[in-house]
């Protein structure tokens, strides 16, 4: 039964891209066990929320399961620490403790920024002399058709999603894709009009229409209207761990295929993302490309090799040794309690 009595959090500012801030939970239980989460790009009033709440929602309560803890303040951090202690505590890895089975996953690459026909061309090319068997392909008004059409002419059997991003308004632009033979449609419309235009899409494409839901009353909503044909699931927006699996379950129940995609960070989400993308209905390439190695805390690194993601099974929780001294010399600002 674990029973903490020792919280520490760290805010993370990261050494890449645009410097995201992570926030990692460190929980130790009175054994000395600890389990680890994280949450990439935090809400501002997360860290606060955290200072004032979590310590006395955990530190000292006995509980058998973390289902039991309901809502814990400050989120999927939180959550996913208490999975990881859990599981380590009782000698099993995150994946099997959430009902997975997969040893490794398909991955996909997601490819986006170009706007030469040549530069797009040759950067699948290496993506796929690596080892990737699907590439994803962001496209938005003006940049769909032709690049769409350039890879498919260089590579006919490779398997090719798009990501629209939200940016369409026009049905009839999102049909002509469909020619191409596409894993998928991902995230085509935005906007106050709710499933109608994806359900109205779904009927005109042989594609599945790959749909972003954050509850699972959304997914609901979306099965109902025939709104698409497929998940493309953000475990760390979900909230918890166990609303994961209820998502994944009524997915799978409705006959949708799902897509896991992980955050950036430091790994420790990712992480998390390969364990819940070893579930049976999750049989779309995940997407856990691996951040810079400058990012990671995690022994070993989260990413793919050779377009494949091992599922870690050697060790108990998450699977990775966490560097705490690296996450001391990257944390900004910590709290312990």
């Amino acid at each position: 039964m674990p029973r903490v009595r020792e919280l520490e959090m760290f805010r993370l500012v990261l050494p890449y891209g645009r410097r995201p801030e992570s926030i990692l939970v460190r929980l130790t239980d009175y054994g000395g066990m600890t389990g680890w989460g994280e949450v990439v790009d935090p809400d501002p009033k997360t860290w606060t929320s955290l200072e004032e709440r979590l310590g006395q929602a955990l530190i000292g309560v006995d509980w058998e399961h973390p289902d039991e803890l309901g809502v814990i303040p400050g989120g999927a951090a939180a959550d996913m620490a208490c999975w990881d202690l859990w599981t380590r505590m009782s000698g099993v890895p995150l994946s099997h403790a959430l009902g997975g089975s997969r040893t490794s996953l398909m991955a996909t690459v997601r490819i986006g920024g170009e706007r030469n026909l040549e530069s797009l061309v040759d950067r699948v090319n290496r993506h796929v002399c690596a080892g990737y068997a699907h590439i994803t392909l962001d496209v938005h008004p003006g940049w769909d058709i032709e690049p769409l059409r350039a890879v498919r002419q260089a590579y006919p059997a490779l398997s090719i999603g798009v990501d629209a991003r939200g940016a369409y308004t026009d049905i009839a632009a999102l049909e002509a894709l469909d020619a191409y033979t596409l894993s998928s449609i991902e995230r085509p419309f935005a906007g106050p009009a709710g499933f109608t235009d994806h359900a109205d899409l779904q009927e005109r494409v042989a594609a599945p229409v790959l749909l972003e839901v954050s509850s699972l009353a959304e997914l609901d909503e979306a099965i109902l209207l025939k709104a698409g044909r497929a998940l493309l699931m953000h475990p760390a927006s979900l909230g918890s761990l166990s609303e994961v699996r209820r998502v994944h379950d009524r997915a799978v129940t409705a006959g949708w295929e799902i897509a896991c995609a992980g955050g950036r960070g430091t790994g420790l989400a990712r992480a998390a993302t390969v364990a819940a993308a070893s579930m049976p209905g999750c049989v779309l390439p995940c997407d856990v490309a691996e951040p810079p190695r400058s990012a990671q805390i995690v022994i070993p690194p989260v990413g793919a090799s050779g377009g494949v993601v091992a599922v870690p099974l050697t060790q108990p929780g998450l699977g990775h040794t966490v560097d705490v001294a690296r996450v001391r010399r990257l944390a900004k600002d910590s709290y312990a309690v």
